[in-house]
């Protein structure tokens, strides 16, 4: 499935279990297992760069174990399924959010009329502050 432009998932790297959700939902919270915990293995997936690794790893968190899996528990709506696409959608934007790469920054410097200008701004403001000083009376 295709995630971002350029990176596909194998349907085979997405393991997904089901769970008891947690919270308010009377009988059926405590017979139905509704909640998804989706577990996709980053670190040694091939259809990822190593550049958007480190980015996920960064963005995950707390959602990036040890052994590189990160670890999706969706449990908002009151159905499996929903929760399923939940967690799948959270991934993806994830993923997504990680092939996005930052413009790189190139130092300038100042114009000559803006360093003026600053300069200007703090001897006019230092005018200001000396005039509030104390004034003699004699």
């Amino acid at each position: 499935m295709l995630v971002a432009p350029g990176i596909r998932l194998a349907e085979t790297e997405l393991l997904e279990s089901f769970l008891r959700a947690g919270g308010p939902g009377g009988q059926n919270v405590n017979k139905v297992e509704t909640a998804v915990q989706l577990r996709f293995d980053a670190a040694a997936s091939p259809n990822l760069p190593q550049w958007v690794k480190d980015k996920l790893k960064t963005l995950a968190g707390r959602r990036w174990t040890g052994d590189g899996v990160i670890v999706i528990t969706a449990q908002r709506h009151r159905t499996q399924e929903r929760n399923r696409e939940d967690a799948r959608e959270r991934l993806f934007e994830l993923i997504r959010e990680a092939t996005v790469r930052q413009a790189v920054r190139r130092a300038t410097r100042p114009t000559l009329g803006s360093q003026k200008r600053r300069l200007d701004a703090k001897a006019t403001r230092s005018g200001v502050k000396r005039l509030r000083g104390s004034v003699d009376i004699d």
